[in-house]
């Protein structure tokens, strides 16, 4: 699904810096006013490996001590990521459910799907929000381009034989590269496939083009010399590479995006559980020591409290919406 910067499609880009609020009071009582009775489950909807996978076993893992229960990640993949956030959607309202998500769980499957079985916004509460996956462009090596104009020209040649993977109808993947064929008037054919792992080992077999994945999903492989990195969706360059130039020193504008990341409850999770879940992931995604290990994957952390990011979220909803439509995309199944 599509969003900015945590889904920003170089639109909307909202600032995070407001995002640190002050917590030393609100996390105090938080503290002191709920106890998980037992361990905490942390469902990921994706396969095991990705970047969201990672991301939310190294907060588990920190925020277990200090709440006196194991946090254990459990993957439940499948339907763009619909099938594991409606298990937590329909979970019991405990504080010993909650989930990861991002821009496709809890955004753009409500628009590219037809039958989610859930609502982003009305059953789940925010407890988080994390930062952004910068989006990256690569291709496999024997692919005859070395820059974007080169992509864009080969394309056009060649419409619609080019194929692009995405990790799912409606995932940032896939609704930034829409984004971007609009604002090239080129096309390309979509192969979806069921999370990232699956979709970088076939970019590096060559049994696909191009994608316009999360830099955490490729990063390893662009270091390693099995891809080739030929352009970064956002602003400016990431310094985990810095000699990929963006899309905007390459002549391409209003077609840079990166994909959001939070954390949730179900809706119903009473508040001091909220408040004591939502404190202890904010203070995690806030010391040095886990930020850098999320840093190496090239997510940007930038923590954003539960009543700043859930009216970003609509936001950016609304947003994607716009832009699917005016892309003519359709709803999957």
């Amino acid at each position: 699904m599509i969003k900015r910067r945590l889904f920003s499609a170089g639109l909307l880009a909202a600032p995070f810096a407001q995002s640190v609020f002050s917590w030393p009071a609100f996390a105090q009582n938080a503290q002191s006013a709920w106890q998980p009775s037992g361990p905490i489950k942390m469902v990921v909807a994706y396969p095991a490996g990705g970047p969201t996978d990672v991301i939310a076993r190294i907060v588990a893992a920190d925020i277990s001590g200090p709440l006196g229960q194991q946090v254990v990640v459990e993957n439940v993949s499948g339907g763009a990521g619909a099938i594991g956030t409606r298990a937590v959607a329909k979970a019991k309202p405990d504080g010993l459910t909650i989930t990861f998500g991002n821009n496709q769980t809890h955004g753009n499957n409500m628009f590219m799907l037809k039958e989610p079985g859930y609502d982003a916004v009305k059953d789940f509460a925010p407890l988080a929000g994390a930062g952004a996956f910068e989006h990256v462009f690569v291709v496999r090596n024997d692919l005859p381009v070395k820059n974007i104009q080169e992509l864009i020209a080969l394309a056009k040649a060649k419409p619609g034989e080019l194929n692009y993977g995405s990790t799912g109808i409606g995932s940032g993947s896939h609704l930034s590269t829409e984004l971007f064929m609009a604002r090239t008037g080129i096309k390309m054919t979509q192969v979806p496939y069921r999370g990232a792992p699956p979709l970088v080992q076939d970019l590096v077999g060559g049994r696909i083009d191009i994608s316009n994945s999360t830099l955490p999903s490729v990063l390893a492989q662009i270091k390693a010399g099995t891809i080739r990195a030929i352009a970064i969706g956002s602003a400016k360059r990431n310094p985990q590479l810095p000699d990929v130039p963006t899309l905007e020193e390459q002549g391409v504008t209003g077609a840079n995006a990166s994909s959001w990341a939070a954390f949730f409850a179900p809706a119903a999770t009473p508040q001091p559980a909220l408040d004591r879940l939502s404190a202890e992931i904010m203070k995690s995604l806030q010391k040095p020591e886990v930020v850098e290990k999320i840093d190496k994957l090239g997510f940007t952390v930038e923590p954003r409290a539960p009543a700043q990011f859930k009216p970003y979220q609509e936001q950016e909803i609304a947003t994607w919406v716009k832009i699917a439509k005016d892309a003519g995309i359709e709803p999957g199944e």
